[in-house]
């Protein structure tokens, strides 16, 4: 429990008790207002109080807004891993890149700790009914906590929200409003509704419960990654001198902002407490179709020009006008450890869709895709660098897969009911060569790095239908190419006893595998007599650790063709 907290008006500086009954200030009646704890008694004891408690969101209880913990109201939030994204890193030459995964809490969203701390405190103040506005996580995470605490919820949800996140909020028994038009006018109508019922209003980054909450990633980030420098699991990072420590890279995808503003707060307290060094760097990443704040970070400006008409498919992120938040965060990154505030479109966040999915094993939705697809933009402009500690806010979970996302050719169809199929072993074996991998092209990796050859091989399986053989030696190599026949090969340059150059000029001195097109892959920095050799030799020459997936299957189709 705090040993002692308040609420402080950002516009007047007032201080007062919170009460969650009486949001705004009751000098000036701003609804923007902040809790601060007793700092300094908490450095001297924090450490010693979470010791020995459970790692979840309960774990950080002296920093937040709650007197008492009610235990039948918990439903296992927070305390969810944090992944190494060992290909991704490997792809982009970015060893130290991880992902929170949030797609782990009770309803697989991060607003699962919004919804664990806002309704313990409407609990703790015996408030009975709530209004909230949505594009979809949100309502589903406060339908699962106001239903166990027996919460009356309203929620007022964008008819743009998919159907199947609408089923889910009212299968809790949640009253759904929905609205056709914007976001930003069902909140507007989801606020005159709790005025006119006197209800209490969800006021998402005005809400001290709720930017409390997002707190708490921040706190189980600075843990973890303090773990993995102290188990030698981070690549050339020295353990620091405090007890935690952040990232240097925290990146999030960005609709409202809350989220973001909630996590730099709790970076801010480690720090003012001396459980950290530094705050990390803030990277946060809207979709081009909804871009405010990107427009505004870009000018210079410290107010964002509303969205009207937000243009993306990806509508968990379409609030046009985060507001004051924008503002607030804008600040945050001048006044911390700097930043970026930057801006994909809905095809870089798909295609991040299917990276994730084929090379880490996540699936994960548009939104949190966004945040992905953002980081790769933030390495290829030199941003990021790669040395850098980079932890990725993964805010949503799983959901059915829409087939505009999936392209043609995803499927094979064999109609086994076919009474010529069913008749004898042979038409079912016919029908089987529909889905033959002979049909595909055949691609040889040629490399003695093995994490390079996996890397390839799940840049190539991610993104198209190859039959793929490798090599680890320039000898196998060429027996394997004149073996196989392969339509493309890439081939490493730098292999002991017999290079990429001298396997080129033995499969380029022999007519059946003279013309088979080889791109070159190589970390080797060529000198002009190198080049020279290579010149009319082969199709292309990339650099690893300089290349995207995009890059190399924009190479590869083109040769294939």
């Amino acid at each position: 429990m705090p040993l002692y907290f308040y609420a402080e008006c950002l516009d007047c500086g007032f201080k007062t008790p919170y009460d969650p009954k009486k949001p705004g200030c009751p000098k000036c009646g701003s609804l923007w207002r902040e809790a601060h704890y007793n700092y300094a008694v908490l450095a001297q004891t924090f450490l010693k109080q979470i010791a020995n408690r459970p790692f979840n969101l309960w774990r950080y209880r002296e920093l937040l807004p709650i007197q008492k913990i009610i235990p039948d109201l918990t439903l296992g939030e927070g305390g969810t891993p944090l992944i190494h994204a060992k290909n991704l890193g490997l792809m982009l030459g970015l060893p130290n890149l991880y992902i929170k995964d949030e797609r782990q809490g009770p309803t697989n969203s991060f607003k699962d700790r919004q919804a664990a701390i806002t309704i313990a405190v409407l609990k703790e103040a015996g408030i009975t009914e709530m209004v909230c506005a949505s594009t979809g996580n949100v309502a589903i995470s406060y339908s699962a906590y106001a239903s166990r605490a027996g919460i009356k919820l309203w929620a007022f949800l964008t008819s743009l929200v998919p159907a199947v996140k609408m089923r889910e909020v009212a299968l809790y028994g949640t009253q759904v409003v929905k609205i056709t038009g914007s976001y930003d006018l069902t909140k507007q109508l989801a606020e005159e509704f709790s005025r006119q019922r006197n209800m209490f209003l969800d006021l998402g980054a005005r809400s001290i419960p709720c930017v409390e909450s997002m707190k708490t990633i921040a706190f189980e980030i600075a843990e973890q990654i303090s773990n993995l420098v102290h188990n030698h699991e981070l690549k050339d990072i020295e353990p620091p001198k405090t007890p935690w420590m952040a990232p240097d890279w925290y990146i999030q995808s960005v609709s409202g902002g809350m989220g973001p503003l909630g996590a730099d707060k709790g970076f801010r307290e480690l720090k003012l407490m001396g459980l950290i060094e530094k705050q990390p760097k803030l990277g946060l990443i809207q979709t081009e179709g909804c871009a405010p704040m990107v427009h505004a970070w870009r000018q210079n400006k410290d107010e964002v020009i509303p969205v009207l008409s937000p243009r993306t498919r990806i509508e968990t992120l379409a609030t046009g006008n985060p507001g004051r938040t924008y503002t607030l965060l804008r600040k945050a990154i001048q006044k911390g450890s700097g930043g970026e505030i930057e801006s994909v479109s809905d095809e870089e966040a798909f295609r991040a869709m299917h990276l994730l999915a084929k090379m880490e094993g996540l699936s994960v939705e548009p939104a949190a895709a966004v945040a992905f697809a953002g980081v790769v933009k933030l390495f290829r402009a030199g941003t990021i660098k790669p040395n850098e500690v980079v932890v990725i806010n993964c805010t949503g979970h799983t959901v059915p897969v829409e087939r505009s996302m999936l392209g043609e050719g995803w499927e094979h169809n064999i109609d086994a009911t076919a009474k010529a199929v069913q008749e004898n072993e042979e038409g079912l074996l016919a029908a089987l060569s529909s889905v033959t991998i002979d049909k595909f092209p055949k691609i040889a990796i040629i490399d003695d790095e093995p994490d390079v050859r996996k890397l390839v091989r799940r840049i190539l399986q991610s993104q198209g239908n190859y039959v793929l053989v490798e090599a680890s030696n320039g000898k196998d190599a060429v027996e394997i190419i004149r073996k196989e026949r392969p339509n493309l090969i890439l081939l490493d340059l730098m292999m002991p006893d017999m290079d990429g150059f001298s396997v080129m000029d033995t499969l380029q001195s022999q007519p059946e595998t003279r013309e088979i097109p080889i791109i070159v892959v190589t970390a080797k920095e060529l000198t002009a007599f190198e080049k020279g050799r290579l010149k009319g030799h082969i199709q292309s020459l990339m650099q690893k650790g300089n290349f995207m997936s995009d890059d190399l299957l924009d190479e590869v189709n083109s040769l294939l063709k």
